[in-house]
């Protein structure tokens, strides 16, 4: 069973994916992390995200760097944004992401484009949203979390900008897939949101 979660950023895709994965006993990657991977070599070499050469080069990160406590930063997220709008980046990222979701058994993908692009044949689909306010306050409350000094402004502003970067982008951009289920975290709770899930998952395998 594939199982593909979309959904723009501090949505709570990742938390239900990883909820998913471990209900089902199926792995989980987190494809946002590979983008912020290469942002955060971008950075770190001192090149330019968006410079399409430099984000390519980049794509030959090891992958020690997808443990990096630094790819949860503000810094790797607008990276990520930025060179994931390369068409070069995305190519050399989409072999890894299907390899992933085509192993025997299955797997839980949380993304931008895991049901449109990456696993158009996955077994359920969520579309995982929530306000941007909402979704500004989570992303605020775990970055003071982390010690880390941001404005709630700064991180609203951020996850409007990196929304239009992610839907506005020609290659990939962020969409729901027709046949994803829409799942609108922004009353819920974590134990509901997973619980909505679970449930919405359910009724996929059943149809």
């Amino acid at each position: 069973m594939i199982i593909a979660v979309d959904g723009p950023a501090a949505s709570g895709k990742g938390t239900i994916a990883r909820a998913l994965a471990k209900h089902y006993g199926l792995p989980h990657l987190d494809t946002g992390l590979l983008y912020r991977a290469v942002g955060i070599a971008v950075l770190r070499a001192g090149g330019d995200p968006a410079d399409e050469g430099d984000a390519f080069h980049a794509c030959a990160f090891d992958d020690a760097l997808l443990t990096d406590p630094g790819l949860k930063s503000e810094a790797a997220g607008r990276a990520a944004s930025i060179v994931s709008a390369h068409p070069s980046v995305r190519a050399s990222l989409l072999e890894r992401q299907r390899d992933f979701a085509r192993q025997k058994g299955g797997a839980v993908l949380d993304g931008r484009d895991i049901g449109t692009v990456i696993a158009p044949e996955a077994d359920a689909k969520l579309f995982v949203t929530a306000s941007p306010d909402v979704r500004a306050r989570r992303r605020f409350d775990e970055l003071q979390r982390m010690g880390l000094a941001v404005t709630y402004e700064h991180v609203l502003g951020d996850i409007r900008a990196r929304d239009e970067r992610d839907s506005g982008r020609g290659i990939a951009p962020l969409k729901q897939a027709d046949d994803a289920v829409l799942l609108d975290t922004s009353a819920l709770n974590v134990e509901g949101a997973v619980a909505t899930a679970i449930g919405l998952v359910e009724q996929r395998r059943k149809t």
